[in-house]
Parts: structure tokens; sequence; C-alpha cells
């Protein structure tokens, strides 16, 4: 048994779930992994989060995040027995029914299930939030960056540092003159695998949240855009825009400035989504993560047809080559054969 196991099992054994059998559970794209524990003799099933500090991971941001959620009334898992030090958490297992999977299975929910996500966004916009560092226009044009980094890099097998730059002056003064400073929580993966329907529980409660340790400060805009233009799965058009207004009604927010940002956002997001799932296949030899990359351009395509964005179609046009069926091999052939930059 390696060192890393025995200091799960003892973390374990030093638990209510000292008895438990484990399993593996579906992780994401961190350096986390999960297991679910067998029911305790309390009859309780529980989760673990293994984050193993010596892979960059620390689990204070989550616990943190946590305590802010479940303060103000919503379903983040309960924690139930943690070590900080070495990254060891066991949680609330809030089941099975991911938005992903709820969905396929029960089209009709679709509406109810993504109004109730949208309506807990503004519950979490109305709480004051608690000290994090902001998603500001220098982070998120560094983040849009890794589009050129990655991307372009795996696609063309160079980075144009020209295009860079000139993308990069161009779209931090967008942000910086566009969007509003950072003021609202933003848990920055708020999608249908990170959001599960509790039907049991009610109002806003009934959405179960997940991975949002990396959460900061930023516009209102920014998880919307994240659960509306999902990498991982098709979100109709309609949704989309019933989601908006759902949002601007509630919010009170004008409205102009509201679907600008979040035009604006959609773009930053998606370029960073971009060269994150290059670098998730060329770097961590995570291939798969190419398949969804046609999606995400089609997101990108879509914002760059608006208005606010159309100073940056020139440069990115010319820059980012469209992902056809050869591009997308060429970073699966390029699998974990990048080790840094």
């Amino acid at each position: 048994m390696t060192d890393r196991n025995e200091t799960i099992a003892r973390f374990i054994r030093d638990s209510d779930w000292a008895n438990s059998s484990r399993s593996a559970l579906a992780g994401d794209a961190s350096m986390r992994k999960y297991q679910r524990l067998s029911p305790n003799d309390e009859g309780c099933i529980a989760v673990l989060m293994d984050a193993d500090p010596s892979l960059g991971n620390d689990v204070k941001p989550f616990i943190n995040i946590t305590n802010f959620l479940q303060k103000i009334g919503l379903s983040a898992p309960k924690i139930y027995h943690a070590d900080e030090e070495n990254g060891l958490l066991i949680l609330e297992d809030l089941g099975d029914a991911l938005y992903a999977n709820v969905v396929v299975d029960q089209p009709d929910l679709e509406l109810p299930l993504y109004s109730a996500a949208t309506d807990l966004l503004y519950q979490i916009h109305q709480a004051k939030p608690p000290k994090l560092v902001p998603y500001d226009a220098a982070i998120m044009t560094k983040m849009a960056l890794l589009a050129f980094d990655w991307y372009q890099l795996g696609a063309t097998d160079s980075v144009n540092t020209d295009q860079r730059s000139a993308f990069a002056s161009s779209f931090s003064h967008a942000l910086e003159t566009q969007i509003a400073a950072p003021n609202v929580l933003i848990q920055r993966d708020y999608h249908a695998e990170n959001l599960i329907w509790l039907p049991d529980r009610s109002g806003n409660q009934r959405v179960g949240l997940l991975d949002y340790q990396d959460a900061q400060l930023g516009h209102p805009a920014y998880d919307l855009v994240s659960m509306l233009k999902d990498a991982r799965r098709d979100v109709s058009k309609n949704i989309e825009e019933a989601m908006i207004t759902r949002y601007v009604a509630i919010s009170g927010t004008e409205e102009t400035a509201f679907r600008n940002a979040y035009h604006l956002l959609g773009l930053q997001r998606n370029l960073r989504i971009l060269g994150v799932f290059a670098r998730l296949s060329m770097h961590f030899g995570k291939p798969s993560y190419i398949d969804f990359i046609p999606r995400v351009w089609e997101f990108i395509k879509r914002d760059l047809a608006e208005p606010i964005n159309e100073q940056f179609v020139e440069v990115l046009n010319d820059a980012l080559p469209t992902p056809t069926p050869e591009i997308l091999q060429r970073l699966r052939d390029k699998c974990a054969t990048i080790p840094t930059l």
C-alpha cells in the first residue's frame, strides 16, 4: 500500500465510515479523485474527495465556499469529516441525478431545471460574497489567451506572438470598459454536470451544487454563460433566451448592458475552454476533451457575431483555424507530448 493509500485508509478509519467499502465515482478535469462510501452504521452514504496536495490541490477553498453556500441556504454538500493538511474530505452524497442525465431521461424537466438554476444564481448574487480573488480584466485576458498558447500551438505548431499581443491589448480594453467591476461570487464551472436535481427539497435547495472551489468575484452574467453555453451538452437557443430574459426580469438589471456582458464573457470563457481542452490532451494526456471542441467553437462563432465582439473577428479568424477533423486529429496525436510551455 502506498503512503497516499495508507493516509486515506487511516482517514476513513477515523471517521463514521470506518467499515465502509469504496467504489469509484466519475472525476472531473482536475487532479481530484472521488469515491463513494457505502452506508455506515446509520445508513448514510457519503463521498470521499481525494485532493492530494502534492498534485497542487487545496481543499480549504472548497470548505470556505461550502460554508458560504450553506449559510445562505443552498444545497452544497455537508462536510462530515476533514483533513485539510492531507487534502481529504468526506462529503454528503447528493446522489446521481445530474442535470446532464435528468434532462436526457426527462426532457420535459429541462425548463424547470434551468429556471431553478437561474433563480439560484440570483440568490447568490444578492448575498454579500466572501473575500475572494477578483476575476478581473487582467485575469480574464490571460485565461482567454490559452486559445493561442495551446489551441493555436497544437493546430499550427506555433504561437503567433503578434496576433496574440494584438488580441490581448484590444480584449483587455474591452473587458475593462464594458464589464462592471467584479462584485458577486461566481462558481466558474456552473453547468449541467455540476448541478444535481433534488426534487424532494424546496425552492432553490432543489439544486445541488458541486465543483465550486475555484470561485472568484465576477460579473453576474458569468455563471449564466457557463450554464447556457455548456461545452458538454447542447442547450437549446429557446432555453438560453428564456433564462437570460428570466434573470434580467428577476434582477431588474439593465438589459442591453447585461446582454453585452453576457456575449463578451461568453467569448472570453469559450476561448479559455478552447485552450484548456487542447491543454488537457497535449499536456495532461486526456484526449477525450478534444471531442467537445466543435461545440465550443460554435459558441465562439455565435458570440463573435454579436456587435460587442465585432472588433475581434478579424484577428481571431486569422489566428485560430477552424477545428476540422484534421485539426482535431492533430490535437489528439499530440496527446501527452508537451510537458510544459
